[in-house]
């Protein structure tokens, strides 16, 4: 069962902190008209004060659901996402990890 990361963030924002095994990250989002963008950072720390950007997921926004992802491959103690940009009319992005 993935973990939730960020579910269905519609502007900005950093998730909660998740700790545990790293495992591959995926985003998937859509808008409720036309087209948008949305810019998704994977961080991870080992201490919870200083974050490193483990990846970056681009996606192009349309009404029907977008994905991509990645696999990570070191152990960290720590993951969280945070949207860096997201636009479209009505865009939302979730974002999972499997462990």
């Amino acid at each position: 069962m993935p973990t939730t990361l960020l579910n269905a963030a519609t502007t900005a924002a950093t998730g909660n902190v998740f700790t545990g095994p790293v495992g591959a990250c995926q985003a998937t989002g859509k808008t409720s008209s036309g087209t948008g963008a949305a810019s998704v950072v994977i961080e991870v720390s080992n201490d919870n004060e200083i974050w490193l950007t483990l990846g970056t997921i681009t996606l192009t926004l349309g009404t029907t659901n977008t994905s991509d992802g990645f696999a990570a491959g070191a152990s960290w103690a720590m993951v969280r996402a945070r949207i860096a940009s997201i636009s479209g009319t009505g865009a939302s992005v979730t974002v999972t990890m499997s462990q």
